[in-house]
């Protein structure tokens, strides 16, 4: 039975959405000036608490592995993980690794590769092709990972260890108390649900652009509006069928298939493409990127109004944070019995190296044919990025077969993350509810594609870009404050432990006082 518990949450959210929907569908060009403008006063304004932010994040994130708090369990303290390690990790590199790694794993470094990071180097040069993968690496490593660290564990902590609900607001009762089952945790939640929808629509737009490079590269199908607004259309009406029939085998299955498909594609292009030049981009490029870790993390350019920075890493923190609360609560849901320590390294290390070998793999190789084999990639990438996956797999044995199997990957990607965007969306907005009801996620469905029609109709993949952005905004500085919430919720916890440890300490000293006594 699925349950129907809508409140002033879903209205408020939904109504939000629909507005915007509707005034992108009648004033496509009119929201795509308004949302330029936002994107530009948001980057300049605020570009600097992104970075800070996404920093603290990362900070906090091994403060909580090695500090006080890394042997307390996510759970009970006899509760045991309910998945084997091998289970878990591959669900959290699932959780993270969806459209936008397949999007991004050639075309971001091919496009550095041509225009270098804030002009670093010259395009084309071998200097450029490390600067490219390690702001590849930058980017999908150890800060979105860390976003996702702080609101999984949070959300983890207060729901397996202190009973809470599975609302963002829950984790904000050490901070505000029973204030957060009013108009304060009210307002967390329907921000948190707007953040989201705008989070998923992005990947769903970039899903949309690359099946449409796909099926243009594959089978000359044109790469116009039109086509990815029927694109849309039609993965829409198949994720809300897997959403409303009770399929959970099936998506089971596909999202088994996609890890599946993922990882042998992975593997392919490591056996077949340049076995050592890959290994050997990997292993340096992970020395520079941890060895420029810091400067990265605060790079602006207030002396050149440059715009390369708000174009790639704040879009980039915003799409993370955006994205947090779904892959938040997934994160949260397979990770009990876990404890924090444990949970922290799992969930940022792990990630972060596989989605680095998937770049140094597609990305690296992309490098390779056209640094060392004049392949011609870059050129194609500049007349359209969308193809740039498909162009390298080109270059092995079988290339249109990969080309069928990459679209196919990216379509069951984008049915299985709507399909759970929409279940996130719906517990978000029906006051916690595990089972929320299908009319809930067929709305939130709806939303969804509708958001990522109306941006790829007023500005394309800028329009994507730019609504990450400034819907991320407000949901940034609710993390922030979620980190504090949970450092209190931890200290008050140590201290109660070591004030037990004390009183049992003290018991044991009387007794041991009492025999004693009677030994005399």
């Amino acid at each position: 039975m699925k349950e129907n518990k809508l409140g002033v949450v879903f209205y408020i959210s939904v109504t939000v959405i629909a507005l915007f929907v509707v005034w992108g569908f009648i004033l496509p060009e009119n929201l795509s000036e308004t949302a330029t403008k936002a994107l530009d006063f948001t980057t300049n304004n605020f570009g600097w608490l992104y970075l800070f932010t996404t920093f603290i994040f990362l900070v906090f994130a091994f403060y909580l592995a090695f500090g006080p708090y890394g042997r307390i369990k996510l759970g009970g303290d006899d509760d045991e993980p309910e998945f084997s390690y091998y289970t878990w990790f591959a669900m959290l590199f699932s959780a993270g690794m969806g459209i936008g790694l397949v999007f991004w794993g050639v075309a971001e470094p091919i496009y550095h590769f041509i225009t270098p990071p804030l002009d670093q180097a010259v395009g084309g040069t071998p200097e450029a092709a490390r600067l490219a993968l390690r702001y590849s690496f930058f980017h999908w490593g150890l800060h979105p990972w860390a976003i996702y660290t702080i609101i999984a564990l949070a959300l983890a902590y207060a729901q397996y260890r202190k009973g809470e609900s599975a609302l963002i607001s829950s984790t904000f009762k050490p901070l505000l108390g029973d204030r957060v089952n009013g108009p304060i945790g009210k307002g967390i939640d329907t921000l948190a649900a707007i953040a989201t929808a705008f989070g998923v629509a992005t990947s769903l737009g970039l899903g949309t652009l690359q099946i449409n490079g796909g099926l243009n590269h594959v089978l000359g199908i044109p790469n116009t509006v039109f086509t990815q607004l029927m694109i849309i259309l039609i993965v829409t009406i198949l994720y809300m069928l897997s959403a409303t029939t009770g399929l959970n085998r099936g998506i089971r299955y596909l999202s088994n298939l996609n890890l599946g498909l993922a990882g042998g594609l992975l593997l392919f292009v490591l056996i077949v493409g340049p076995t050592s030049f890959i290994v050997d981009a990997f292993t340096t490029t992970i020395g520079g990127y941890l060895g420029n870790i810091i400067p990265m993390s605060f790079r602006l350019t207030p002396f050149s109004q440059g715009t390369w920075v708000g174009a790639w890493t704040l879009f980039y923190w915003a799409w993370w944070i955006a994205w947090a609360p779904f892959v938040g609560t997934f994160i949260a849901r397979v990770s009990k019995g876990r404890t924090i320590k444990e949970f922290v390294l799992g969930v940022l290390l792990v990630p972060t190296l596989l989605g680095a070998l998937w770049f140094s793999a597609f990305g690296g190789s992309a490098i390779f044919f056209d640094l060392f084999e004049q392949k011609g990639i870059t050129e194609a990438v500049n007349q359209d990025m969308t193809t740039a996956l498909f162009i390298t797999l080109e270059q092995f044995p079988w290339g249109t077969l990969l080309g069928v199997l990459a679209t196919f990957l990216i379509i069951t990607f984008f049915i299985t993350s709507a399909d759970s965007a929409t279940f996130v969306l719906g517990m978000l907005t029906s006051k916690g509810v595990l089972n929320p009801a299908n009319s809930t996620k067929i709305i939130w469905g709806v939303l969804q594609s509708s958001i990522a029609a109306v941006l790829l109709w007023s500005g394309g993949l800028e329009g994507l870009q730019t609504a990450s952005i400034v819907a991320a905004l407000p949901f940034a500085v609710i993390m922030l404050l979620m980190v504090v919430s949970l450092n209190k919720a931890l200290n008050r916890e140590v201290k109660e432990q070591r004030l037990k440890e004390k009183l049992r300490m003290k018991k044991l000293e009387q007794l041991l006082k009492e025999l004693d006594q009677k030994h005399l």
